[in-house]
């Protein structure tokens, strides 16, 4: 059986070197955490004096999905940069948890947030059974989670409706 074993090398024990012609050029890794962290994003709190509608995540924002050994990933970036802060309201860690359920088999869901281009992006972790050449699932990869999760219903102000339809 051919199967991804992956491993962790720790970042201070990665030698990266760029060789051309002139020579060899040594490259610093980074340390510590690359990722933003989602507690930069203002979410919006609910509130009886703001009229809010329930829009299709569709009409919001972008979704793609794919998969590495047994994690799968969704990426949610907002069509309109106003639209992310009332997707990330309704998207929590929790909520696509729920929404995956039946896959997760109690694993973790991760949220990060991805500033630059006003995204979201979900990593879900052991939701593969195994991954693509060992699950015994009929069609083991994340291609379709994305899809799954454009049926979310998200609840924006009404005053952005007019923006979803030129979004």
């Amino acid at each position: 059986m051919v199967r991804l074993f992956s491993a962790l090398v720790p970042k201070d024990e990665v030698r990266i070197e760029i060789s051309d012609d002139a020579g060899c050029e040594l490259v610093p890794v980074a340390q510590g955490h690359t990722h933003t962290n989602a507690a930069c994003l203002v979410i919006p709190e609910a509130s009886a004096d703001r009229a809010l509608i329930g829009v299709p995540l569709i009409q919001l924002a972008y979704v793609r999905s794919g998969d590495k050994g047994d994690q799968a990933n969704i990426g949610v970036m907002a069509r309109d940069p106003r639209f992310l802060p009332w997707i990330a309201r309704t998207l929590s860690h929790e909520e696509v948890a729920r929404r995956f359920d039946h896959f997760l088999a109690g694993a973790d869901v991760q949220r990060f947030y991805l500033p630059g281009i006003h995204a979201l992006n979900f990593v879900l972790d052991s939701v593969l059974a195994g991954g693509g050449t060992a699950s015994l699932r009929n069609d083991p990869q994340a291609k379709a989670y994305g899809q799954i999760l454009l049926d979310a219903t998200i609840e924006i102000p009404v005053s952005l409706v007019e923006s979803v339809s030129n979004a």
